[in-house]
């Protein structure tokens, strides 16, 4: 969940390492580094965050380097235990994203080598592990010692003297950016688009040196070409464009997220391994797994096919009934969890099915068939349009898969979206901000809104909320209402408002302050309301996102009123990479 970005070019590698790793910051940011090699190896790393910037960066002399954005798994965010990490002699330097899994023994072996240590992270094994092998190949030394290393990396080194920056990459990401007299290496596209639109995604067990001029690149020791692809992400994509925080401006972009999503599947043909299926398991973790929730509700209702849901962290300890086809979820398309379970699927042997917004992927390597969203970059940790992106794809598949049920809505339904964004939640905010703890209630469909509603509050502001099935609320939550504790309550039309108001009535005798979520004419929700906010008019699809959306800003808003760091949520960090 680190972000690595490396150089080899014409140009100063430190003012383009420091601009790299900004684009990554979303990828972890408790502490950064960069390391340059010239004549000697000089290191820059401290505790703290790039966008803060690193003094006197554009003197460091050496056109070849690699940098490094922190989020920490082994040992405190520290300037110590920063990367960039180094050999005994300064003479090799190395960033790393992944986990060593090995690394305690590794490093006792070490130490007993009179090797010196000077962090206390998985990663400082590496490049002493090099210093070992080194002679003058880096790329002999590295392929050495990568057989050593158990657990997940991608690895970008240098060393005193080398014109290369050597790579590898197994279980996380590693992508390389093809530009004009200069390469380039980085966890993913973001920090690439500045320099080029051709990129190489690394496969497990790929090792690689990187020139100036040319990228060689092995494969379990024997040399390989890999697939060079275009990525149509533009710059502009990845950048605030005026807007305050990156998640506002996602949030405003799902209007046109959904609609391209759709637009796009609709002119692609459908995979052939959905024809005939008998079960669906959809395996995600997080916003993804509320999606798929979502899914399954809509599945079963229009399809009359049954869909089981499950956690990927917990896959591993379930099978899917026979025949299932196996849906996998990432944003990313490199969630460490999502990825592990994906890959169990296909031992079983189940049909595999990747939704992804991003193209080269490892999910999109490992699975049978992929659908794309189109929700371009997402940087904000707190995912928001790649939701919505999701949704439109579920949608998609719901529509083909029951003949046309969906149709009428999905042409027209991002107007719900659209609208949702022009209603003032001032008062909804007010309450909120206030908040010890809240409570996120609906049922049907509006359940896993619900648990996507609480997820985003208790991201971005730090209050404490949950997502709960309503009728689950009387059988404990109950005692925990109070006048702290507002409610959010989900109460569209359909099958389960009868219910849904009597639950909100019963939560409103208890002096728990109620933020009501319904259709704009519903008088009897207005007077059972602290707050009520209405939800655009339409059909289901109308209600859902609209409701979704409604419930990010409001989480937005909070969290800007009380100054928390939306983008850049305390502990959380965009991709995850390890399990």
């Amino acid at each position: 969940m680190c972000g690595i970005f490396g150089y080899c070019g014409q140009q100063r590698a430190a003012p383009i390492l420091i601009e790299g790793l900004k684009r990554l910051e979303y990828r972890g940011y408790d502490s950064f580094g960069i390391a340059v090699a010239d004549r000697t190896i000089t290191v820059k790393k401290k505790e703290g965050r790039i966008s803060q910037g690193m003094p006197n960066a554009s003197r460091i002399k050496g056109v070849i380097g690699i940098g490094h954005t922190r989020w920490a798994t082994h040992g405190v965010p520290s300037d110590e235990n920063a990367h960039p990490h180094c050999d005994c002699h300064g003479e090799i330097a190395v960033v790393h994203n992944g986990i060593i899994e090995n690394y305690a023994s590794l490093k006792r072996e070490l130490e007993e080598r009179g090797h010196r240590f000077s962090s206390d992270t998985d990663t400082e094994v590496i490049p002493h592990l090099i210093e070992e092998q080194y002679s003058g190949d880096l790329v002999s030394a590295m392929a050495a010692v990568l057989p050593r290393l158990e657990g997940s990396y991608a690895i970008l080194a240098i060393a005193k003297g080398c014109r290369e920056i050597v790579a590898a990459r197994k279980k996380s990401p590693l992508v390389l950016g093809l530009g004009d007299r200069a390469n380039l290496a980085a966890s993913d596209v973001t920090p690439l688009l500045e320099h080029t639109e051709r990129m190489i995604f690394l496969e497990d067990g790929d090792m690689t040196a990187i020139s100036d001029r040319d990228i060689r690149i092995w494969h379990d020791g024997t040399p390989v070409e890999r697939h060079i692809q275009k990525i149509d992400w533009s710059v502009a994509e990845v950048r605030k464009g005026g807007f305050p925080h990156y998640m506002l401006k996602e949030i405003y972009e799902q209007p046109d997220v959904f609609s391209s999503t759709i637009r796009a599947l609709r002119e692609d043909e459908m995979p052939g391994i959905l024809d005939g299926i008998h079960g669906i398991t959809v395996v995600a973790c997080g916003t993804s797994y509320h999606a798929a929730l979502l899914f399954r509700y809509l599945v079963e209702s229009h399809c009359g096919i049954p869909v089981r849901v499950e956690l990927a962290s917990e896959f591993r300890y379930t099978s899917p009934p026979p025949g299932d086809l196996v849906i996998g979820v990432s944003q990313s398309g490199e969630t460490a969890d999502t990825i592990a379970a994906m890959q169990k699927a296909g031992m079983l042997g189940h049909p595999t099915l990747a939704v992804t917004n991003v193209l080269g992927s490892t999910i999109t390597r490992i699975a049978d068939s992929t659908l794309f969203m189109r929700a371009g970059p997402e940087i904000s940790v707190a995912a928001t349009k790649s939701f919505i992106a999701e949704l439109a794809v579920f949608s998609h598949l719901v529509d083909r898969m029951s003949g046309g049920a969906l149709g009428a809505e999905l042409g027209r339904v991002h107007l719900a979206l659209s609208e949702a964004l022009l209603i003032d939640l001032s008062p909804a905010v007010d309450l909120c901000r206030q908040a010890e703890s809240m409570f996120f209630v609906g049922r049907g469909p509006y359940f896993p809104l619900a648990l996507e509603g609480a997820l985003k509050m208790k991201e971005i502001t730090y209050i404490h909320a949950e997502g709960y099935a309503a009728g689950e609320i009387k059988h404990g939550p109950f005692a925990l209402l109070s006048p702290k504790t507002p409610v959010v309550a989900l109460c569209p039309p359909g099958e389960g408002y009868p219910v849904m108001f009597s639950n909100i009535r019963e939560m409103k005798a208890r002096g728990t302050p109620m933020i009501v979520f319904g259709v704009s004419k519903n008088q009897e929700l207005q007077e059972v309301s602290d707050v009520f906010i209405p939800v655009p008019e339409g059909g289901p699809l109308f209600h859902i996102l609209g409701t979704a959306a409604l419930m990010q800003v409001l989480a937005y808003r909070t969290a800007a009123v009380l100054g928390r760091d939306i983008d850049q949520p305390r502990n959380l960090a965009k991709s995850v990479t390890v399990e």
